[in-house]
């Protein structure tokens, strides 16, 4: 798993790609030609300061950590997008959270 680092692969993402929407996150998922799945994360100013959205972001790494390899994806660019629900959501709320979005992009299989 690598990281989207640059702004231009996460505008591509919003224009091109397919969105979901979970109460715990927003996800676009893009096809990309790479070999392996790369992730991005963002949290705007609109959930607070700093210290939450670092913390929205932390939360966002991990369950893309214990969530994207265990399905093994390959060749998708995604992006996760932090809600106001994030930081106090439960975790393993969070983590179906992603899987069904991950399912409603069309990233994986039912």
């Amino acid at each position: 798993m690598q990281r989207l680092q640059h702004r231009r692969d996460f505008l591509h993402a919003a224009q091109r790609g397919k969105r979901a929407a979970r109460p715990g996150l927003v996800l676009q998922a893009v096809p990309n030609e790479a070999p392996d799945v790369r992730v991005g994360f963002t949290a705007t100013k609109k959930l607070g300061g700093a210290v939450v959205r670092n913390r929205v972001k932390r939360r966002l790494r991990e369950a893309a950590r214990l969530t994207i390899p265990a399905l093994a994806l390959q060749g998708w660019d995604l992006v996760l997008i932090g809600r106001d629900a994030t930081a106090t959501r439960p975790f393993p709320e969070l983590l179906a959270d992603l899987q069904g979005a991950l399912r409603q992009a069309g990233v994986v299989a039912r």
